[in-house]
């Protein structure tokens, strides 16, 4: 079972009596100029409501660095500056940052890759996984990493992220993995991981830290909100993702890690599939600028609605390397460099700029260091809604805020920022987007980032990487489902344990100009498959290939013709699933092949599509092979 971390537990024999800790949490309200709060009490509050009372402001006091004081005092400040309409970036002139763009399946991109994957080896990347939302927005009402990323086989985000560490990791050292979770996931991401067994992953490889909330603001003074059903509990709402660094740093994680010699830790959001796909590769860019921080980015289009990553002067001579929100590019742009605002550069089309995903990889080394010198705390923003002109009063209750990528905004200036940009390959998919919304940003030509993308986008992924390998493939057409436009490629599905690199994945294909895949075929290669082979495939309509632990397959000549599998329309009642993509998946007739005991197996059609001999040439082999040909079967020699 995972790991479990609770911070807000205190340490046996320092639990101090009810009545002393009530007695000190008021005097600190007070302090804080918070008697509000007992303004509804009436005059003899049960015993039990001051309790819950006074353990939720025990637990605000507990989980902020630097307590609640600290929370008011930065709330007073930050409030003071929206309300004076301070400008963060006043004074500040953007340029782009130093990093590098490399083309997907380059000789340059296998350069980087392998060194990546060098510094991988043996132990040397831990990996963080954002996972504290749940799918609400979308329709969904589980938890985000338990969406099925595709709906072929139906394979969980967090499957998915797990399987692909574990092909990265192959027979060395563990690579470990952190959650960070929120009181609304923390129990369903337990749960899914132990009915799943971690998904493989060993005991104690997954750590989860769970992020507590803030307290809600009511007004400038930072003076907190008490909820009006109940003047015993004060209104909460999420701090950001910002707090997991404070996790990491006070929970002991990068220690831990340091010790076992991890060099590199990688985050990551909780529905991005393709997101380890360009991870070694921006290792290897990393080692080769010694970036302390790399945001690993991708190209971007002006007006875009993605943060921009860009190297910030100060008038003062600062400087930072920082992500810029969308909506304060142009802005920023036309006050400084640039007077058309967010504009193309003429020689790429694209943004100079890149996109900034909150895909980071930082080196742990000074990034554990770093944390030891602040304790985790992070830059933060309040964003209040008021209700006048006069910014005297909220139209509801804001918070302070943080992000996780603005961790370099923390560093010293001689700390080494930058970014990489592995272009031509998709590594940027994200769902966030309702179905509702999705069919209106689709009409306006704009990224939907919705699950119906998030699938298609699986699928062109895979189809890149055996592109870059050589494999035949229809080129890609735009496909409306349900209202929301697509990209449409063979439906590909190929476990990670194929290759979880380019370099890999080359290896497992000899000879990739006799693999050909029609359009609307749909390849599924799952199970262990660290010991397969594709030699020859054609491919017109549905295959599905399952491999257990211990088998060594080659597909050596395979010949696939039915009438495969489509997607359809939803007729009503159907799962949430599917609701929030806008259609199913019917699978019509498939070719199936299971490898479900060790072996060694050599599936061949044979050079007129007839199966294979299993031994010598004899009449009771031809008899077999005949009899296999008419019931339309693949032979399989197999050596136990």
């Amino acid at each position: 079972a995972p790991a479990s971390i609770h911070l807000l537990t205190l340490p046996p024999g320092r639990t101090p009596q009810r009545s002393a800790m009530s007695k000190a949490k008021k005097a600190l309200l007070q302090e804080l100029g918070q008697t509000h709060l007992f303004d509804g009490w009436g005059s003899k509050p049960s015993a039990a409501d001051e309790s819950r009372f006074y353990k939720q402001i025990e637990d605000l006091d507990a989980s902020y660095p630097g307590g609640l004081k600290a929370y008011v005092d930065n709330g007073r400040k930050l409030l003071a500056d929206s309300k004076a309409g301070v400008n963060p970036l006043e004074g500040w002139t953007p340029s782009v940052p130093v990093g590098e763009t490399v083309a997907y399946g380059t000789p340059e991109f296998d350069e980087v890759e392998a060194a990546g994957m060098a510094a991988v080896s043996g132990g040397g990347c831990g990996f963080v996984l954002v996972a504290g939302g749940l799918g609400e927005r979308l329709g969904y009402s589980g938890i985000k990493v338990q969406l099925p990323t595709q709906l072929t086989t139906g394979t969980t985000y967090l499957e998915l992220y797990i399987r692909h560490i574990l092909a990265l990791q192959g027979s060395g050292a563990p690579l470990p993995l952190a959650i960070m979770t929120s009181g609304d996931t923390d129990a369903q991401t337990r749960a899914l991981l132990d009915a799943n067994a971690n998904f493989g992953m060993r005991a104690g490889q997954v750590t989860i830290v769970r992020q507590e909330k803030v307290a809600c603001l009511a007004d400038n003074d930072a003076r907190l909100a008490a909820d009006p059903k109940d003047p015993y509990k004060l209104l909460t709402k999420p701090h950001g993702h910002g707090d997991v660094h404070y996790l990491l740093h006070s929970s002991g994680t990068l220690d831990a890690w340091l010790e076992s010699g991890v060099q590199w830790v990688y985050f990551m959001q909780d529905t991005n599939a393709p997101s380890l796909k360009v991870l070694p590769a921006a290792i290897g860019i990393s080692r080769r600028n010694q970036l302390d921080v790399n945001s690993v980015c991708v190209p971007r289009m002006p007006g875009e609605a993605i943060g921009g990553l860009m190297k910030l002067t100060h008038a003062d001579g600062r400087t930072q390397t920082a992500n810029v929100e969308y909506n304060q590019i142009d802005a920023l742009l036309k006050a400084t460099v640039e007077p058309r605002g967010d504009v193309a550069d003429p020689a790429t089309g694209r943004s100079p700029y890149p996109g900034s995903i909150n895909q980071l990889l930082f080196a742990l080394g000074p990034y554990a260091a770093q944390l030891h010198k602040t304790g985790g705390t992070m830059p933060e923003f309040v964003n209040p809604k008021y209700a006048d002109a006069s910014k005297t009063k909220f139209k509801s209750p804001t918070r302070l805020e943080c992000m996780m990528q603005d961790y370099p905004k923390s560093l010293p200036p001689s700390a080494r920022v930058g970014f990489s940009v592995i272009s031509n390959t998709t590594a940027f998919s994200p769902v966030k987007t309702n179905l509702a919304d999705a069919r209106a940003k689709s009409a306006k030509g704009e990224p939907t980032y919705s699950a119906a993308s998030g699938e298609a986008d699986v699928y062109a992924s895979a189809c890149e990487v055996l592109a870059a390998s050589g494999v035949r493939l229809p080129p890609p057409v735009h496909a409306i489902r349900d209202g929301v436009g697509v990209v449409d490629t063979p439906r590909v599905v190929i476990d990670p344990s194929f290759g979880p690199t380019l370099a890999a994945v080359r290896d497992k294909l000899p000879t990739p100009h006799a693999v050909s895949l029609a359009q609307g075929s749909t390849l599924v290669l799952e199970g262990d498959l660290t010991r397969v082979r594709l030699e020859a495939l054609s491919l017109d309509g549905a295959l599905v290939v399952r491999v257990v632990p211990g088998a060594d397959v080659t597909i050596r000549n395979l010949r696939v013709s039915n009438t495969g599998w489509e997607f359809g329309e939803l007729t009503g009642g159907e799962p949430e699933e599917l609701a929030i993509r806008g259609y199913k998946l019917r699978k019509l007739q498939t070719r199936e092949l299971i490898f479900d005991q060790p072996g060694v197996y050599v599936v061949d059609d044979g050079p007129l599509g007839l199966p294979a001999l299993v031994n010598s040439f004899s009449l009771l082999g031809v008899a077999v092979a005949l009899a296999a040909a008419l019931a339309g079967m693949v032979l399989l020699r197999r050596s136990p």
